[in-house]
């Protein structure tokens, strides 16, 4: 469950970067091997799962510039949120997802 969390909050992250030298828009393979897609909404980044038993689930969103992100991500899963983060460098997304800010996990998202 933190594992989709964090996931989620990796492509939130990434979704922020588009302003950055790096494009954070795009499709992402997760963690997990589902496809998740970062979009502008709004001034900030939404990151929807595309694949997999929550596709169409907002699950992220985040803002920040020049390649760091931050945010919220939701676990699809458990419909919990946390707060959340990331970077784009090159076709990698590090994302992290945090509990109280010191119970986090990391996942690398690969750009398709």
């Amino acid at each position: 469950m933190m594992h989709r969390l964090m996931l989620a909050a990796m492509l939130t992250l990434a979704a922020t970067g588009a302003q950055a030298a790096e494009a954070i828009e795009g499709n992402w393979k997760t963690a997990s091997g589902e496809t998740a897609v970062i979009g502008k909404c709004g001034t900030a980044y939404c990151v929807t799962l595309k694949t997999g038993k929550h596709s169409g689930k907002q699950i992220g969103k985040l803002s920040g510039k020049d390649g760091e992100y931050s945010g919220e991500i939701t676990d699809p899963a458990e419909d919990k949120t946390y707060s959340g983060s990331g970077s784009v460098s090159g076709n990698s997304l590090k994302m992290k997802g945090c509990v109280l800010a010191i119970l986090c996990k990391s996942q690398t998202w690969t750009r398709l």
